[in-house]
């Protein structure tokens, strides 16, 4: 039993909070010993510490919701394949597994199990993204799970301190970036280990030898205080329905969102089947995505735990592209899976519309490149990026939206100087694409325009995932749409959404994401807020006169 039992208020309030200031910690050790760039330089991770009945307790703020909350389930996952019992000082586990980790194969999730006195008292796991596990590549085009890369089930990666040689082996050979690939794995273990270690100290500092009543005061506070929230909201039913490019045919997604008593149940009934392309979305992506947009609106002060999770719940069709089955592609999940808040919000908005934004970008543009060096070595895949790159965000009721801003990932752009120093690409441009965001009262966030060209003498290739192009994000009570993104070449040629495509070396990618939409009519909008958009280059002189009403 822990010697915590009847712990003060304050004391247990002190150790949730230095619970998430140890998974914070954890984050920056892997943030700063990351190889790869996304990692690195743009945040695309999660870390959290779970209990041992795989409770998550605490996650860091660094990181996306996409992997901190469906690594919140994988972790029960490895704990029914390693069961706690057999669990030894110095192991950790590893998977990549779509459907027990955090959605796609690219996403190496490492769980470790933490000791005190000789026994487990907790876990800590994390996830990264890491640019290639072999395969057709980082994109949308494989038409099954097996053909998007390496696919390692739970495995051990680390036994009682010795390294899985075997395993290390597979991975560096099945890769174009070895030592980035190494190097990323062993960064996921190391940043465990820093968790374990401060997690020990904080224990022995206050005196408890479990998590068990902390684990109890933080879910149960954290679920009440959810409630609470909930129980503000009118009770009954509420459906939205969105439409969105998708790779070969436009993809319905629908949500019915009921509140009740005990929480918010969101139906994804009425959405399209799953695609043969790599779209697809496995079910605790779907649950990641959708659970974080309701807790942005309904509670957004109350931290990411199982017990604020808990009165939130997903469902969706089985073979459904939000249910997609092993072994359905989904190296581009996100594509999908990151306009899950929008719709949600779509719900919302029809009984809280001042807390709910209109529709903006959702999904990353990531520019996905590869091709040759200027030294040529690795050949035709000499070097392999995702250039992170944003639209913007939907107007608020009361304030403009975010320009070239992740919502609701939270990546951060690779900046141009990385981008350069690691791979021959050229940045001609990257500048905030005026006129994009949707007019109105509040206006939306503005995308960019960024072009790109080959430093060689050689194409490189596209592995687009766009979206958004021929359904740009919706206007909402007056408010106009967002402008549609755009991605083609200089030469005038324009390019497909999805898929692989080429840029020839006399030719440059010219991509325009998109901008958010609109709320409310334009002519609304304050006119002093109209001349600094003039005067800031954000709308030009000619669309404020036409769309806005404005004159000097």
């Amino acid at each position: 039993m822990s010697k915590a039992k009847g712990a003060s208020l304050i004391d247990l309030q002190i150790m949730w909070h230095r619970l998430i200031a140890v998974v914070e910690e954890q984050a920056q050790v892997l943030l700063r010993t990351a190889f790869s760039p996304i990692v690195r330089e743009c945040g695309d991770l999660s870390a959290g510490v779970f209990d041992l009945r795989g409770r998550m307790l605490a996650q860091a703020v660094t990181g996306t919701p996409g992997h901190v909350n469906s690594m919140a389930e994988s972790v029960k996952h490895f704990i029914d394949h390693f069961p706690i019992e057999t669990m030894k000082q110095g192991d950790a586990y590893i998977t990549n597994d779509p459907w027990m980790g955090t959605g796609h194969l690219n996403d190496f999730v490492v769980t470790t199990p933490c000791f005190k006195d000789g026994k487990v008292v907790a876990l800590f796991s994390c996830t990264s993204h890491l640019m290639d596990i072999g395969g057709i590549g980082f994109g949308p085009d494989a038409t099954d799970v097996f053909m998007e890369g390496l696919y390692i089930p739970m495995l051990k990666l680390i036994d009682q301190g010795v390294v899985n040689e075997t395993l290390m082996a597979m991975i560096r050979t099945n890769t174009r970036l070895p030592i980035d690939t190494e190097g990323d794995t062993y960064s996921l273990a190391g940043c465990n280990d820093v968790g374990c270690e401060r997690l020990v100290e904080m224990m022995t500092e206050f005196g408890i030898d479990t998590l068990d009543e902390l684990g109890d005061y933080i879910c149960d506070r954290s679920r009440e205080a959810v409630l609470a929230e909930i129980a503000k909201l009118p009770k009954g039913s509420w459906r939205n329905t969105m439409v969105v490019d998708g790779y070969d045919a436009p993809v319905t997604l629908a949500a019915t969102l009921t509140i009740s008593d005990t929480g918010i149940h969101v139906d994804f009934d009425g959405t399209s089947a799953a695609s043969k392309f790599g779209i697809n979305v496995p079910l605790s992506y779907t649950t990641a995505y959708t659970v974080f947009g309701l807790g942005c609106v309904v509670a957004s002060q109350i931290p990411n735990n199982a017990g604020s999770l808990s009165p939130l719940t997903v469902s969706a069709p089985a073979g459904a592209i939000l249910n997609a089955p092993k072994p359905a592609p989904v190296a581009s999940r996100h594509v999908i899976g990151q306009m899950l808040p929008d719709v949600v919000f779509g719900c919302l908005r029809q009984i809280i519309p001042e807390r709910v934004p209109a529709e903006g970008t959702s999904c990353l543009w990531n520019l996905n490149v590869r091709g040759q060096t200027r030294s040529g070595v690795g050949g035709n895949y000499g070097f392999s990026m995702a250039v992170t790159s944003n639209g913007g965000t939907g107007a608020r009721f009361g304030k403009d939206g975010l320009s070239a801003t992740a919502y609701p990932s939270g990546v951060r752009g690779t900046p141009v100087e990385i981008a350069e120093t690691q791979t021959p690409l050229i940045f001609w441009r990257k500048e905030l694409r005026p006129d994009s965001g949707g007019a109105g009262r509040t206006r939306g966030g503005l995308g960019q325009i960024i072009e790109v060209g080959s430093g060689v003498d050689a194409p490189f290739d596209i592995l687009a995932a766009f979206d958004r192009i021929d359904h740009p994000p919706r206007g909402r009570d007056g408010g106009q749409n967002g402008e549609a993104g755009y991605v083609g070449l200089k030469s005038g040629k324009k390019l497909r959404g999805k898929g692989f495509q080429q840029v020839p070396p006399d030719d440059r990618l010219v991509v325009m994401t998109p901008g958010g939409a609109g709320i409310g009519a334009p002519t609304m909008r304050d006119r002093a807020a109209v001349k600094d958009d003039i005067d800031s280059g954000l709308v030009s002189s000619d669309n404020a006169v036409k769309v806005y009403g404005y004159a000097r």
